[in-house]
């Protein structure tokens, strides 16, 4: 029964649907076509955009993979958490600036690795800065 209505589709209505489009012999025609007209040509219009976008998809930039997204890729990655305690005290200048974002030669100082992080991700991540108290 279901084999039966789908031959049917193809062998008579599809042709018949495509014989009652209105499809113009120039580019022109397409400019006097009615609304109507543009209506009935919807569906295949949407078929021939669905099989043009599976065409070129395999070509599209692939979308990044989760690890682009991590933060920390490789800075103690044995450890379950991660936690630097430093006390402010001890602070040898005025301002220290570490890093958050992981990607810093300098680990734990921040060396402005982020900039370039954040322009690949669209991140926000930035430096903790410390300051010592000066009295």
């Amino acid at each position: 029964m279901v084999l039966e209505t789908i031959a049917k589709i193809i062998k008579v209505q599809l042709p018949a649907y495509l014989k009652r489009l209105p499809l113009p012999e120039t580019i022109g025609g397409f400019v006097r076509l009615t609304v109507s007209e543009w209506l009935r040509l919807l569906p295949l219009l949407g078929i021939l955009a669905l099989l043009g976008y599976l065409t070129i998809r395999p070509f599209l930039p692939k979308k990044k993979k989760q690890r682009d997204s991590l933060i920390n890729l490789k800075i103690q990655k044995e450890n379950p958490k991660v936690v630097n305690e430093i006390d402010i005290e001890d602070l040898n200048s005025a301002n220290v600036c570490y890093c958050r974002c992981w990607r810093s030669k300098t680990f734990p100082v921040c060396d402005k690795s982020h900039l370039k992080h954040n322009e690949l991700t669209g991140d926000n991540v930035g430096p903790l800065i410390l300051k010592k108290k000066i009295l």
